[in-house]
Formats: C-alpha cells, sequence, structure tokens
C-alpha cells in the first residue's frame, strides 16, 4: 500500500493546487482525487450543504467524503499514492479520516488568513462563497476542527513553498487515523 494525503482548508484556500502539484512531486504514482468531483456527479437531486445544513445536505456530503476515501483506499491498493483534496472540516473531518484505510496517512490543513482567502476569492475565475462567508466558514476551520496533522498558514506562501514545507513536515503530518 502507499501513503495517502488528505488536504483540506476552507474554499479559496489553495487545496486543488496544492495537491495537484503534491501530487506532481511525490515519488512514484500518485492520483490528484478531487473530493468535490463526487458532489457535482449528483445531477439531479443534488443538495449542497449550507450554512443551515439540513438532512439531505449531510447525507450528500458524506457519501462524497465516502466515496473520496473509498477512492483513496483503491489508489493505495492498487500502489498509486492518492492525493484527495475537500472541505473536510468539523466533525466531518475525523469521518472522513475513519473511513481511509491506507496508511500512512498524512492530513494537512491549509490555514490562510481569512482575509488572504477573501483576496483569492476575489481573484479567482469561479464563485466558491455563494452560500457561505468566508469568516463563516473559517470559524468552522479554527473552532470545530480536530488540531491534528500538520496546519499551515498559507497566506504569503507560494504554491512551491507550501508543497516544500509538507514534504518537509511528513512525520508531523502523519496521523493514525
Amino acid at each position: 500500500m502507499r501513503s495517502v494525503y488528505v488536504i483540506t482548508g476552507v474554499q479559496a484556500a489553495g487545496k486543488s493546487t496544492v495537491a495537484q502539484r503534491l501530487a506532481e512531486r511525490l515519488d512514484g504514482p500518485a492520483a490528484h482525487v478531487h473530493g468535490d468531483l463526487f458532489r457535482r456527479w449528483i445531477v439531479n437531486g443534488r443538495v449542497d450543504m449550507g450554512p443551515a445544513g439540513s438532512a439531505e445536505a449531510e447525507h450528500q456530503l458524506r457519501l462524497r467524503h465516502r466515496l473520496a476515501a473509498q477512492a483513496c483506499n483503491t489508489y493505495a491498493e492498487a500502489g498509486v499514492t492518492p492525493v484527495v483534496q475537500d472541505v473536510f472540516l468539523g466533525e466531518f473531518l475525523n469521518y472522513t479520516l475513519a473511513a481511509i484505510r491506507a496508511r500512512p496517512l498524512h492530513l494537512v490543513v491549509l490555514a490562510p488568513r481569512p482575509d488572504a482567502v477573501a483576496a483569492r476569492e476575489s481573484g479567482r475565475g469561479k464563485v466558491a462563497y455563494d452560500r457561505w462567508t468566508v469568516d463563516a466558514l473559517d470559524r468552522i476551520l479554527r473552532d470545530e476542527t480536530p488540531r491534528i496533522g500538520l496546519w499551515l498558514d498559507t497566506s504569503e506562501l507560494t504554491v512551491e513553498e507550501t508543497v516544500d514545507r509538507i514534504l518537509a513536515g511528513q512525520a508531523e503530518s502523519e496521523i493514525d487515523g
């Protein structure tokens, strides 16, 4: 089995870009697993998670995270290192980590300052904050997400510097699950 890297953070924290670059720099075969794809594949009846949340939104979020974990397990069993990225926050982080069997398991939390996230969001070609505010999601990250793994304030870091820190901090990012 190969290692698994879980990259999380709020929307516009740089998860996709960092996960892609990390997968490119790892030794051996590696895959970038976009957790959000599992959400987008529900084309009829999709209910996205919002601040109020509903039972169906939570059900679909857990499904999305379970499918991402299964993809990680399948890749790792096949000798491919998966780097999965999605918004795994609060109680949903532990839910997802528990579903990943492969070891070693590395968790990286990208935690740029809210002002840096807002600046990134304004410069993107897509809108991530239609239902949430940056501050509301940041509160969930900082107040409700377990303080495990490697937490990085990436406000002033480039993608390459972030990946360098992830690779240098592998012992700190490794968790038991």
